[in-house]
């Protein structure tokens, strides 16, 4: 395999670099993390307050619940298509569209004022799950290969500092504004970011012409909203209910008929080969159990902080003063998440990807055995962020250290599908065990059923026990020799520059 460099134009990097104006690489950074971070809130930001607008619109949980749904369903089908087109087409061209999507989605949200068009405005938005594959590849394409490795660890960060903040920032905007400020006040991030891209930020060289696989994009679109719509719908319908069950048959079926056919076409939606490399598979492993214990954490502390003290094992907070605690977990992630792509530079990725797993391991294992006091809490969610800001930056690393640049959109993408699949299943585990586990309680009030003490303890250890996954598949990503040999095998021409001796 071998990077296919288009003839410089208006906007490419070789047209750039030889005008007297060079794009200020800083602001380019900015850009780039302003839109992942837009994207990365507005996925969680709505979660904490999906009751609230399910009152304000009339709705059912069970159908309002679909304001998060059709966001993963959208971003799961769409970001493989638009990191492929930006490899073809240009990556800083498919990022204005799928900004410019972002921008209308959120706009629409703002101003929703049904269900209905509020579910519109979420699958516009959904497809910004590019942004992290068409930013990372726009880093690898024009940054210095000594800033590479750190820009691509912030910017794997981002996605889990978004997401952080989204929970920590719902209750606040909710309580003392309402939920349409959960749309306004993204908006202004997303303006910021699209207009820099715009106008401060040149188009790539390097492409892999070629057309759209449109039979594997209708399979993968099959498979992937199957499988997501059984495992976000799951709970309400029932397990074992034929739709569940169904719809995770066509799933798998069709994810074993995508791989089929992809090994056969010319030129594949995703390089399913690239699956064989060992820094590729077992970074597309970490991301999984990251997206599964990051959201099972998000779902498991607020619920247990918001409990009433009279249980004697809730904490009795509000949704803001929950929020609060997961304020550590974002900030481990701001700090940690450009040194792990800094340890990638010097050793290669597997050392940071062991710690992640490690630190995210032990954040669960110590609520598991005791969580009476806040400070265990705190302490959990500090070592969460730091496992998560580790791992993530370390398993986009990997994957760029394995594939040709021409390459890089898909294989990102596919690492981004993996943790969004991840994230789904990690809320949709705890979300079950939460309301199948529940005691009831006598008070003045009356009788009230709510998650019982051993509820916590089960979920804390499930996330342990996926954590320490996250360790046996860092340990079995290759070392930085074995990876340098890999990735000169798979065609990685600048595989000196990335992996260092």
């Amino acid at each position: 395999m071998s990077d296919t460099l288009q003839e410089p134009t208006t906007g490419s990097i070789a047209a750039v670099e030889h005008s007297e104006h060079k794009p200020n690489l800083t602001l380019v950074i900015v850009y780039l993390a302003l839109g992942g971070l837009a994207y990365a809130v507005l996925q969680s930001l709505v979660a904490p307050a999906l009751s609230t607008i399910g009152e304000d619109l009339n709705a059912s949980t069970s159908n309002v619940s679909w304001v998060i749904t059709a966001y993963l369903l959208s971003a799961s089908v769409l970001t493989p298509i638009l990191g492929r087109l930006g490899d073809m087409l240009g990556k800083r061209r498919i990022l204005i569209v799928v900004m410019s999507l972002l921008l209308i989605g959120t706009l629409v949200a703002a101003l929703a004022t049904s269900l209905g068009v509020l579910i519109v405005a979420r699958i516009l938005q959904g497809a910004a799950g590019a942004v992290l594959p068409l930013s990372i590849g726009i880093v690898r394409d024009e940054f210095p290969k000594e800033r590479v490795s750190t820009m691509i660890g912030l910017l794997s960060g981002i996605f889990g500092i978004g997401a952080g903040i989204g929970i920590v920032a719902a209750g606040p905007i909710v309580q003392h504004l309402n939920y349409h400020f959960l749309f306004w006040l993204p908006l202004i991030l997303v303006v910021i970011a699209l207009a820099g891209i715009i106008f401060g930020m040149p188009e790539s060289p390097i492409r892999k012409p070629g057309r759209l696989d449109l039979v594997g994009t209708v399979i993968l679109t099959v498979s992937l909203v199957s499988l997501l719509l059984a495992v976000s719908e799951g709970e309400t319908w029932g397990w074992g209910d034929f739709k569940t069950i169904g719809l995770l048959a066509v799933g798998a079926l069709a994810m074993v008929a995508f791989v089929l056919v992809e090994l056969r076409v010319a030129e594949p939606l995703i390089d399913v080969r690239l699956f064989k490399i060992r820094g590729v598979w077992t970074a597309h492993a970490v991301a999984l159990v990251f997206g599964f214990a990051m959201y099972g954490t998000f779902v498991l502390v607020p619920t247990l902080l918001q409990l009433p003290a009279f249980t004697g094992y809730g904490f009795g907070k509000d949704a803001s003063q929950s929020g609060l605690f997961l304020l550590p977990t974002v900030l481990m992630m701001i700090v940690v998440s450009p040194i792990s792509g800094a340890l990638v530079r010097r050793l290669g990725a597997k050392p940071p990807l062991v710690i992640g797993g490690i630190l995210l391991t032990a954040a669960f294992v110590l609520p598991a055995l005791t969580h009476e006091h806040t400070w265990q809490i705190l302490l959990s969610g500090i070592l969460t962020g730091a496992g998560i800001g580790f791992g993530l930056a370390a398993a986009s690393n990997a994957i760029i250290e394995s594939v040709p640049k021409a390459q890089t959109g898909e294989a990102i993408s596919a690492n981004t599908v993996v943790r969004t699949i991840g994230s789904s299943v990690g809320t949709a585990v705890i979300a079950a065990l939460i309301s199948s586990h529940s005691k009831v309680f006598t008070t003045p009030a009356g009788s009230i059923a709510l998650p019982s003490g051993d509820t916590f303890t089960i979920g804390f250890w499930a996330c342990a026990g996926v954590g320490a996954l996250a360790i046996v598949a860092a340990l079995a990503a290759p070392g930085l020799r074995k990876r340098h040999d890999d990735a000169v095998a798979a065609g990685v021409d600048d595989v000196d520059d990335l992996v260092a001796h």
